[in-house]
């Protein structure tokens, strides 16, 4: 019988934030692939669009015109997946299969620059720390809405991932209810500062630190690396090594940590391949239902799809929709990889 090697035997490994397991499989990172490739939008973005509905002074969807914003700009999603309307229900049917409930909300999207061609990796930190004061002031002035108990800030960059326009924008949904990712979450959190007296993340991280394994960057305040857990091919998380519960706790220094964080993340996705790197961004901090949650640690989230290459895409199918999350390479070889790319966008190469 073999000893096991974590870097090339099938394993399992426990992810703590959501109580849930992820297999791994290094040795089939070396199978040939002849499956789909994706295609890459090769032609340069102008820097303003006239016919895009988010450039400065373009008509929008509903016929209302932006203002000629000359940095970030939000307003209310044309077409918001929740309605601010209260609406009247009473839950009569509570055990049953077939149990609903309406949920209350509020949608909008934040641009993050006038310019249609620039993305988070090619703006400057300045105008990255107004993105990230942009949702501290979003998630306070909707946190503050008496039936707003969850702020979720996101971004789907790129149409692999399913965005719809390319002038670089990100979404804010704010709602009643705990959102089921978060909840799950808020669980795992709970119960390991009830049983250790600290937050999850923050022990995590200092275990990550010592071992500098899956350590992608690092500054003074923030850490981001590969999780141990991590599901997607080159899934990362930022967080923060202070244990702030929500991003209006940072601190001016720590809004410029996050900032260059966020740069030189994004940086090095994008120069993995050479392509504007496609992902599903989000943060994950406290809830505004009023309540104190000294278990939350601010988090952001990094979900990218591409596998091997900027054309080869990563899939949930199979065995992820029916049995349990898996990947192939292991998050170690993941974390060398991002750690060994440049800072430096390669555009400016």
């Amino acid at each position: 019988m073999k000893n096991f090697d974590i870097n090339e035997d099938p394993h399992r490994r426990f992810n703590p934030l959501l109580n849930e397991w992820v297999l791994v499989s290094p040795h089939r990172s070396k199978r040939p692939w002849q499956g789909q490739n994706e295609s890459i939008p090769t032609d340069a973005l102008p820097a303003y669009d006239p016919t895009c509905y988010l450039c400065p002074g373009n008509v929008r969807a509903n016929g209302v015109n932006n203002p000629d914003y000359e940095s970030s700009f939000v307003f209310e999603n044309d077409f918001a997946a929740m309605k601010q309307d209260e609406i009247m229900f009473e839950d009569t049917i509570k055990d049953t299969f077939f149990r609903a409930k309406p949920e209350r909300g509020i949608s909008r999207v934040v641009c993050f620059s006038p310019k249609h061609n620039l993305t988070l990796p090619e703006m400057d930190l300045p105008s990255i720390e107004n993105i990230i004061k942009t949702w501290q002031k979003e998630y306070t002035d909707l946190g503050n809405v008496d039936y707003i108990n969850h702020v979720q800030i996101f971004e789907n960059k790129g149409s692999v991932m399913g965005c719809s326009n390319p002038h670089p924008h990100g979404q804010i949904w704010a709602q009643s209810s705990l959102p089921t990712q978060v909840e799950k979450t808020q669980s795992s959190m709970k119960t390991y500062f009830k049983n250790h007296g600290n937050s999850l993340l923050q022990d995590y991280v200092q275990e990550e630190l010592e071992l500098n394994e899956r350590i992608v960057i690092e500054n003074s305040h923030f850490v981001a690396l590969v999780p141990f857990w991590a599901i997607w091919p080159y899934e990362t998380m930022i967080v923060s090594k202070r244990n702030a519960t929500k991003i209006t706790d940072f601190t001016a220094d720590e809004v410029a940590d996050f900032a260059l964080t966020l740069k030189q993340l994004t940086t090095k996705y994008d120069n993995l391949f050479e392509t504007s790197f496609p992902y599903s961004s989000g943060i994950h901090q406290s809830p505004t239902d009023g309540e104190l949650h000294p278990e939350w640690h601010f988090h952001m989230h990094f979900y990218p799809p591409l596998l091997r290459s900027a054309t080869v895409k990563k899939f949930m199918v199979g065995y992820e929709m029916m049995g349990e999350s898996q990947r192939d390479i292991t998050p170690e070889k993941s974390a060398a990889v991002l750690k060994g790319l440049s800072n430096v966008h390669y555009k400016s190469t």
